[in-house]
């Protein structure tokens, strides 16, 4: 049961109707018969780049025509079954390096061709196309969970796919709420039009489901976590607001903030959850890290100061203080955090993919550095145990951060030739090797996402409006809202309350705790209402109507003979080149056009001499 439930009856679903969807056995044996055409498309490595080229030699006309006869009666299913291929293409790819250029080369075509076919469908059939869900069956013999041909694009980083028109057109929608989830009776989720509702007034509008809208969600994060640094900064406080030392009572601030921290913690975990339920483990990336170590910092901050209340004696007062510490500590991750809050703007985001991916592609540093690094630390110790006596180990981790930050301590080994020796090449191996390797990683990332910023951007930002909505969340209730649900109204689904009720029990908890949120919402929408896509929709350049190709003048520069139409439209895009095909492409038809004629010639001249 979903929270649209009650609007859903009323509404016409922009899923077309088909005759039956495909079974899962049905579907993996669709998706073997496309890996089979790609292997057999491009059998061996081709450039990438030149797939996914828009006048391609490999991705022509006839090879889409190819692979959408190949789907038979289940072409509304090609565009999911051919972005399976493609993530079956990249698993193999990785899993075998030697071939990894074949099959990620065949993982191109397969999305490329999942594009264009989508172009070339109805525009009425896009939303179906990229929204229906289907379930596949898996090498270990279980059904797949159900996922879309938008959501395994996203799950894959297909960027290709999702930065084509029609995909953003859906996510757009969806990010304006002009699109909206809801269940069928089979439980399986779809996306229904809510433009029918707008065309209420403002209380028409007041719809608590409205909430769950990403870019009303996004507006309401950012209030939000403004108020959580807010208190923050009060929190961090108290140590000097309470000037005595024993004073062991916590302050009002500090409970807000906990009490957010624990939302946020709860809304952290959901996503976790649905990243390794929905996606794949390369979906977890550096903000997610960033995330968990927030979290598990304000936890340890928690723990600690609930330590101290319960402690006696100068104990108290030691936890109480390392509470504050570690409490201060993770100022810088919840400032950084800013970033993944502003990031619907393109901006921001694409500085946040230029970060994440920078920080992913130093992986290789870390690790070089961490196997170098026990090494080093291994032979300092040893040196240093070789008298019979040693001091504490993380002296010697602290020297060691000290030389690759480039703030050297050569006085610490002066004592020891063979130290100095060591520490030396400690510090050309860092200094020189493996910062400049460091930076060589930084400056190809960076150009890998500044030469496809758009690309990326689009396909960040299809992933981030598709995870504010997407299942197993029915009621979005963002933090710290969530512990009310959590609490109070999730145990009556448990308690097996009925689909209707508990439906009715969110939208009125919704419309308590959300009023304020909801008011400004029903104004905004109701003042907007023009600027809705499904309500001004006549800004496209309609390329069959004869009045817009060859328009007939009127009016008085009519009465003087003058015309826009002297030269017919169809005359004038004779003229044109054919864009859709490749250079050679067009110089081999024309080659073929000129052998048949040869041959009718050879032919004639030889009925004549005969």
């Amino acid at each position: 049961m979903n929270q649209y439930d009650e609007i859903y009856d009323e509404q016409t679903s922009l899923i077309s109707p088909q005759s039956m969807k495909p079974s899962p056995d049905t579907l993996t044996k669709l998706v073997k018969r496309l890996k089979a055409l790609a292997t057999k498309l491009l059998p061996v490595e081709v450039d990438a780049k030149s797939i996914d080229d828009p006048t391609s030699r490999i991705i022509t006309p006839k090879v889409i025509s190819a692979f959408s006869d190949a789907a038979g009666d289940f072409v509304e299913a090609l565009p999911y079954c051919l972005l399976r291929a493609h993530a079956e293409f990249m698993r193999e790819a990785y899993l075998d390096p030697a071939d990894f250029g074949e099959n990620s080369g065949r993982a191109v075509a397969c999305e490329v061709l999942a594009r264009r076919i989508i172009h070339q469908s109805p525009s009425e059939k896009v939303t179906s196309l990229m929204s229906t869900r289907h379930r596949h069956r898996e090498p270990n013999g279980d059904i797949s969970e159900a996922s879309s041909a938008l959501e395994i694009a996203i799950d894959t980083h297909c960027t290709i796919f999702l930065s084509s028109t029609e995909a953003q057109s859906v996510v757009r929608a969806l990010w304006d709420g002009e699109l909206v989830q809801t269940l069928t009776d089979q439980d399986d989720i779809q996306y229904v039009s809510y433009h029918e509702s707008r065309q209420a007034g403002v209380w028409g509008h007041m719809d608590p489901s409205r909430i769950s809208v990403p870019r009303y969600q996004n507006f309401l994060r950012i209030v939000i976590w403004f108020f959580f640094l807010a208190v923050y900064s009060q929190a961090v406080r108290e140590p000097l607001e309470r000037l005595d030392p024993n004073h062991t009572m916590v302050d009002i601030w500090e409970v807000v903030l906990y009490v957010m921290a624990l939302a946020f913690s709860l809304e952290d975990i959901l996503r976790f959850y649905k990243l390794f339920k929905y996606a794949t483990y390369r979906a977890f990336g550096f903000w997610n890290a960033v995330a968990f170590i927030t979290d598990s910092i304000l936890l340890a901050a928690f723990l600690l100061r609930i330590a101290g209340l319960y402690a006696t004696g100068d104990h108290s007062s030691t936890l109480r203080l390392r509470s504050f510490q570690v409490l201060s500590f993770v100022a810088p991750f919840i400032w950084i955090k800013l970033i993944t809050i502003f990031d619907g703007y393109q901006y921001v985001g694409t500085m946040q993919i230029c970060v994440a991916r920078m920080l992913q592609e130093s992986g290789i540093f870390f690790a070089l550095l961490s196997v170098l690094g026990i090494g080093f630390l291994q032979g300092l110790y040893a040196l240093d145990a070789a008298d019979g006596l040693s001091e504490d180990p993380l002296i010697i981790v602290n020297v060691l951060v000290q030389g690759l930050l480039q703030s050297p301590n050569y006085d610490r080994f002066s004592a020891s030739p063979v130290g100095l020796a060591l520490y030396y090449l400690w510090n050309v191996a860092t200094a020189i090797i493996l910062l400049n390797v460091l930076i060589s990683l930084f400056s190809s990332a960076y150009a890998d996402v500044v030469n496809d910023a758009e690309a990326e951007y689009m396909t960040f930002y299809a992933a981030k409006t598709v995870a504010m909505i997407r299942a197993p969340d029915s009621y979005i209730y963002p933090a710290p809202f969530n512990l009310v649900e959590f609490f109070f109204v999730a145990p009556f689904e448990i308690f097996g309350l009925q689909s209707r009720l508990y439906a009715k029990l969110n939208r009125v908890i919704m419309g308590i705790i959300f009023f304020v949120p909801l008011t400004i919402i029903a104004l905004f929408e109701t003042s907007n209402m023009t600027k809705s896509w499904m309500v001004n929709s006549d800004d496209e350049v309609d390329t069959e109507n004869p009045d817009v190709l060859d328009p007939v003048v009127e009016g008085p520069d009519a009465d003087q003979g003058s015309e826009i139409s002297k030269i017919p439209f169809d005359e004038l895009v004779k003229r044109f080149p054919n864009t859709e095909q490749s250079m050679e492409a067009t110089i081999i038809k024309e080659i073929k056009e000129i052998r048949a004629r040869l041959e009718v010639l050879t032919t004639k001249v030889d009925r004549l001499h005969t």
